[in-house]
């Protein structure tokens, strides 16, 4: 029981700071696979942040060539973003890694070689978050 207490404690503090500090909107706090309602081995959070979280130098390349003037604002589309809290102290493994993107359903995307990614959010004692994407597999390396 204890140990559930301390997943839902470091999900809550995750799902304010993406909340109130990041303005994200739509927040999800999930237990249960949205796809079969089986559980997931963690809680994830799903949500929109107010704006699209990383794009590829090449996309942006694209994106500056179809807005030649400098005055024009350049749309963003956000896409939803998973999240999975976890805190400095956890050992995880590849094993525990892989379960999370077994139990996430395929990426919707506009890019469809998207490979599924998480938004790990690192929890400290200070309750400081810091955020890293981590993707399933083994994604190349842009080209410089």
């Amino acid at each position: 029981m204890a140990e559930k207490d301390y997943v839902e404690d470091i999900a809550a503090t995750v799902l304010d700071n993406l909340r109130y500090q990041h303005d994200w909107t739509e927040l999800q706090l999930l237990t249960h696979s949205p796809v079969d309602n089986s559980p997931l081995p963690r809680p994830l959070i799903t949500g929109l942040p107010p704006r699209q979280l990383y794009l590829h130098p090449d996309d942006q390349i694209e994106m500056l060539k179809s807005h030649p003037s400098p005055e024009d604002r350049i749309p963003e589309t956000p896409v939803v973003e998973w999240v999975l809290p976890i805190h400095l102290s956890e050992k995880w493994s590849l094993r525990a890694f892989a379960s999370v993107f077994d139990s996430m359903p395929p990426q919707v995307s506009a890019a469809p070689d998207r490979v599924k990614r998480v938004l790990l959010a690192t929890v400290h004692n200070d309750s400081t978050v810091v955020y890293y994407f981590m993707h399933d597999g083994i994604v190349k390396p842009r080209q410089n």
